[in-house]
């Protein structure tokens, strides 16, 4: 079903939780993926969304459409990722180990990651970057999202995102060189 659709059944008599359902469907795996890209382990990304998906559920009677219904969604993922990054960070402050430490170590100690010594050394590198180039480079890179919409779920424009992702790749692409 198209988000026009799945929207018109959510407003219509009794339609709301089988809209809801829908949307889970439609929409979870490529959120965990997104979530899991920003925090880097399986069961950080899992609880923030379901966090995304409770505060979606809140917010959609809200919902007027004026931008699409996966870029909201993406909005909300990647608003609950940037507030756990912060109170991550915040937490570490307290703790011996920086914070980027304890995301590199959450990757190479996390029983579901699955890639290639290559694959660990990228994340690495993605892990080291700023939390909003971060979201943009995953987006773009991974996803491969349009500038377009990723200036619209972080409410910015396309030549920012553009300006930001070529100086994620630029760092990354240095970084990894000096290593290999």
């Amino acid at each position: 079903m198209t988000d026009k659709e799945i929207l018109q059944l959510y407003h219509s008599e009794q339609g709301a939780q089988q809209a809801f359902n829908l949307i889970v469907r439609q929409y979870s795996s490529r959120l965990y993926w997104h979530l899991r890209e920003m925090v880097l382990t399986h069961d950080d990304a899992n609880d923030l969304l379901q966090d995304t998906l409770i505060k979606a559920w809140n917010a959609l009677p809200n919902f007027r459409g004026e931008s699409g219904l996966y870029t909201w969604l993406y909005r909300i993922a990647t608003n609950e990722a940037f507030t756990f990054l912060k109170k991550e960070r915040i937490n570490s402050k307290f703790s011996l180990t920086s914070f980027e430490r304890k995301l590199e170590k959450s990757l190479s100690d996390d029983m579901y990651f699955s890639g290639d010594s290559m694959q660990l050394l990228l994340q690495r590198e993605i892990a080291k970057l700023p939390d909003r180039q971060r979201a943009i480079f995953s987006m773009r890179y991974f996803q491969n999202m349009s500038y377009a919409d990723i200036g619209e779920i972080l409410g910015s424009n396309g030549d920012a995102v553009k300006a930001s992702y070529s100086i994620a790749y630029k760092k990354i692409s240095s970084n990894l060189k000096k290593l290999i």
